[in-house]
């Protein structure tokens, strides 16, 4: 793929973006919560540098990458843009997870203790403070990652050890379905998760962050309880 490589498919990323702001809007209003808690991330895989810029032109300011080298390529592409942050939302390799730390604000998919305790050995020796959501598989599907929800509690303790390491909150893909409201127990189980576990005694009690819903179901996750809703298909189209 080019960096500059145009979309095969025609479309109207400001128009798209509008359309999304108002379904987050929407979302929101139908349950009583305030359009601002909600973060837009565009999930920018295979999609080209022209195009993200036109997207950070039209108000988005966090690009999430589900690829390393893609995403390097294209944070060097774009360069430096006043509010603009980088999440790593993919699953992460272990080999490049060294390069992963410390280039991105957040990364959405901390999936096991291990994983962690990596990250935060990488982030000791850069001296910062690497923010993580963890992902939890809310439906216990064998084919994905992520702790188990009853797994939760005890992951948490030993992870809000490691001083390196910030939990910013929790991350799920529930199973796909072509009918959005099927998703809708997985995003409410999450967010009680995260509600139990924020009411816990412990540092890690500020945690806030749902990051869920997609491109076909962000509305519903929403309305559930979504801070961030990773869309990409709804704002640069079918990708080839």
């Amino acid at each position: 793929m080019s960096l500059w490589e145009e979309s095969p498919f025609s479309v109207n990323i400001v128009e798209n973006i509008q359309k999304i702001r108002e379904g987050i809007r929407q979302a929101t209003l139908r349950v009583g919560r305030d359009p601002s808690s909600v973060q837009l991330v565009a999930a920018t895989k295979t999609v080209s540098a022209n195009l993200l810029i036109e997207a950070y032109e039209a108000g988005v300011r966090i690009f999430g990458e589900n690829r390393l080298q893609e995403a390097q390529e294209k944070i060097l592409a774009v360069g430096p843009r006043q509010g603009l942050d980088w999440h790593f939302i993919g699953r992460m390799q272990g080999r490049k997870i060294k390069d992963i730390v410390g280039n991105f604000t957040l990364l959405h998919s901390v999936e096991s203790l291990e994983q962690a305790q990596n990250i935060h050995d990488i982030a000791k020796k850069l001296g910062i403070q690497q923010h993580i959501l963890l992902e939890v598989n809310v439906a216990g599907e064998s084919t994905k990652a992520g702790f188990a929800c009853n797994a939760m509690k005890e992951a948490m303790d030993k992870i809000d050890r490691l001083p390196h390491i910030v939990i910013r909150g929790l991350m799920t893909l529930p199973p796909f379905s072509d009918h959005p409201d099927d998703a809708r127990p997985y995003f409410a189980e999450l967010r009680q998760l995260r509600d139990f576990l924020a009411q816990r005694n412990g540092s890690y009690g500020e945690i806030k962050e749902l990051s869920m819903g997609m491109s076909h179901d962000y509305q519903v996750a929403i309305e559930e309880g979504a801070t961030m809703v990773r869309v990409g298909t709804a704002i640069f189209g079918k990708r080839g």
